[in-house]
């Protein structure tokens, strides 16, 4: 006979409803280890069954070191918000964030095959478990991890937990609060601004060429002078550039300067600073109705 305390102990340790625990437990004749595994089974089966439904809602979130020398960055989706601000899951992102900076994946497969924590299941199971619990399709969707030596910082934000943003720079002096906050603040511009490269050198170089051939093709459209084409593809090209290379937008908090002209403003405070990476997730992006 299941007892009211088996119930209680199995849901305790799995969180899943009353009435499941006590079906496992009567299936596996008692035995907890069992009824787990039962469990364990029936919500990886329900994240099957809702794999095909769409999840563009969900959350990012990041977690950088005190001492700046690993970030990390994570994006969860899910198919409502109500269930995206469900105590499990933020725990599950918090969590699989922290393993992120902790572990450093060699590519989300991997990591979805990497274990969960101490739990001895895999993170693609605690995500199905999480489905057989929150009732919706979960997906781990994307990381980005850096790590830093030396002098400079990492600094990160989140925007009501629907766009993330990961910075990291370099200087040539060791890291002040002058420069914690001015990360934090350029973090911030990537996440109003959303810049695609850090500099013009760092335009792929096929989009390069597909934009000058828009130029180049509109300026004739306007009847433009087959001598100053050239001139004039190249001012819109400098437009274009300022548009989407962080360093040459206008910053956000002092926008009669370009990112790149403030925090060299700032160079006798903070240092010079070199923009090594950033990445910027907003939640759903891309991603198919």
């Amino acid at each position: 006979m299941i007892t009211a305390q088996q119930v209680k102990d199995l849901r305790e340790k799995t969180s899943a409803p009353m009435m499941d625990c006590k079906n496992a437990l009567t299936e596996a004749n008692g035995d907890m280890a069992a009824a787990e595994v039962i469990l364990r089974k029936r919500g990886i089966a329900t994240a099957q069954k809702k794999a095909g439904r769409a999840a563009q809602e969900g959350l990012v979130a990041t977690v950088v070191r005190p001492d700046a020398s690993v970030g990390a960055m994570l994006e969860i989706n899910c198919e409502s918000d109500f269930v995206a601000r469900t105590d499990a899951f933020q725990a599950l992102l918090k969590n699989l964030t922290e393993q992120v900076a902790a572990q450093n994946p060699a590519s989300l497969e991997a990591f979805l095959d990497s274990p969960y924590g101490s739990s001895g299941h895999s993170v693609k199971e605690a995500v199905g478990e999480a489905v057989g619990k929150l009732g919706e399709n979960i997906v781990v969707r994307r990381f980005a991890r850096y790590a830093h030596e030396g002098n400079g910082w990492m600094s990160s934000y989140v925007h009501h937990g629907k766009i993330g943003v990961l910075v990291q720079a370099s200087t040539d002096k060791p890291a002040t609060d002058a420069l914690k906050e001015a990360l934090k603040d350029v973090a911030m511009h990537v996440a109003a601004s959303d810049p695609r490269c850090i500099a013009r050198e760092h335009v792929d170089s096929a989009l390069l060429a597909t934009e000058r051939d828009i130029q180049l093709s509109r300026a004739r459209t306007e009847g433009k002078p087959e001598k100053i084409l050239e001139k004039i593809v190249e001012g819109r090209l400098a437009k274009f550039y300022e548009e989407i290379c962080l360093l040459e937008q206008p910053f956000i908090r002092e926008t009669n300067m370009s990112v790149s002209q403030w925090l060299g403003s700032k160079a006798g405070e903070i240092g010079k600073v070199n923009i090594v990476a950033f990445t910027r997730f907003k939640v759903g992006e891309g991603v198919a109705a």
